[in-house]
């Protein structure tokens, strides 16, 4: 499906935010990849061919080519598996073993399980369902603040999830905040509703690297 002269082949999605949580975790280290934009609307996450790679017809999954094409899906597991595998500085992460080690994985749990499902039957909801359930959607949306609250609750006492530096943890909450401010929630002041989370935010938007990724997604958005 894709040509590997880069290390790493990314299947992913124009729009989709898990994709770019991971294109982010490899702009970050410095590995290059090959995105692989495949086409939702036409089931191509459906594909007998994606299905190999991915028996779940979800995207995000990454072939790391010089693992011997070793292959590895679901978003988080993937950053997990490039920061224990290529981040041997902690540019980005934190030491296995060491309790940060398990706040971090805590946090990314956390973003798995409690932000992305709930953000996404949001989006469901607000933007996808046929018939528009007001319970669903306010049920989903009040998810969303309660899980931006969550964040501020820590963030209030300190600069970053996880060790004292921007890390994994933190980059994995931006794609689907990002959808939740703009496209989710009516009327949503960030910087006064939730002022910590909002400047964690922003400071993460003003690295390098993520300012890379957030110009090649919206670039790729247009398409």
């Amino acid at each position: 499906m894709a040509s590997h002269g880069k290390q790493f082949t990314l299947y992913t999605h124009n729009s989709g935010p898990n994709g770019w949580k991971v294109a982010i975790v490899l702009e970050e280290l410095g590995l290059s990849y090959e995105p692989v934009f495949l086409d939702l609307m036409k089931g191509e996450h459906k594909a007998p061919e994606y299905l190999k790679i991915n028996p779940n017809g979800r995207v995000p999954a990454l072939i790391d080519h010089k693992n011997n094409n070793y292959t590895v899906w679901e978003s988080n597991a993937v950053t997990q598996y490039l920061v224990d595998k290529y981040d041997n500085d902690r540019k980005i992460s934190v030491a296995p073993g060491t309790n940060e080690y398990y706040t971090q994985l805590q946090w990314l749990y956390f973003q798995a399980s409690g932000q992305g499902p709930y953000y996404g039957q949001a989006a469901w909801f607000s933007v996808y369902h046929p018939e528009k359930i007001p319970s669903a959607i306010e049920r989903y949306r009040n998810e969303i603040k309660r899980v931006l609250g969550v964040l501020e609750s820590t963030l209030s006492k300190q600069e970053w999830l996880v060790g004292n530096k921007a890390t994994v943890a933190d980059f994995s909450f931006l794609t689907w905040n990002d959808i939740a401010a703009n496209l989710l929630l009516e009327n949503f002041r960030f910087e006064e509703e939730f002022p910590a989370t909002a400047k964690w935010n922003k400071k993460l938007l003003e690295r390098p690297a993520i300012a890379k990724v957030w110009e090649e997604k919206a670039k790729a958005a247009a398409h």
